[in-house]
């Protein structure tokens, strides 16, 4: 299993990249969200979820690892294939398909193609619970505090720390200090937990 692939972008679509690594060409599968976050750079990390079925081996990439757990959630509600996920997350941001799904916002689930209403509502009700540790009203943070928010998140969590209970505490310390870096967030964390 692949968990990230890193070398330098030779091709690029809103479909799709091709990564060099070590003189091999990667053909990989991506959101419109992830080609946003990469098409002006020329050299990328992508993590990655491999689909093998009997008749295809398939690469999908994605920029960060919350995209990728969200395309995964998705892939296992019935009926939706990683076609299907992979255009609900070009068609809305990943925080946005959360909420959507939280809130029950069928229209918004059906506004994606290839997504009727009974889609849409069993993506609910299979998803909701999942992703209903973390607060659908939960404040979305720029660019730059996501990373760090990202970073700590995932330390956090690798030191055997609960996820929601890590978030509730890096969200509390980055809306009071949103500019501190990505060791004060941790040990302020630590202490809280």
């Amino acid at each position: 299993m692949y968990e990230y692939i890193s070398g330098k972008i030779v091709e690029s679509s809103p479909a799709h990249v091709v990564l060099e690594n070590n003189g091999l060409g990667y053909f990989i599968n991506i959101s419109l969200n992830t080609y946003t976050a990469i098409k002006e750079v020329q050299e990328t990390t992508l993590v990655i979820h491999e689909n093998i079925r009997e008749d295809a081996y398939t690469l999908y990439g994605f920029f960060d690892r919350q995209e990728r757990e969200l395309f995964q959630l998705l892939i296992s509600v019935s009926g939706i294939g990683a076609n299907t996920a992979r255009m609900m997350l070009s068609s809305l941001p990943p925080e946005e398909l959360r909420v959507a799904i939280l809130t029950e916002n069928t229209n918004q689930l059906k506004g994606i193609k290839g997504i009727g209403l009974k889609t849409a509502q069993r993506v609910i009700v299979d998803l909701k619970d999942k992703l209903g540790k973390e607060q659908a009203d939960e404040k979305l943070f720029a660019g730059a505090d996501n990373t760090i928010r990202d970073e700590a998140l995932s330390a956090l969590v690798m030191l055997g720390f609960a996820r929601a209970a890590s978030q509730k505490a890096i969200d509390k310390i980055l809306s009071a200090q949103p500019d501190a870096r990505v060791e004060q967030v941790i040990k302020q964390a630590l202490k809280m937990m």
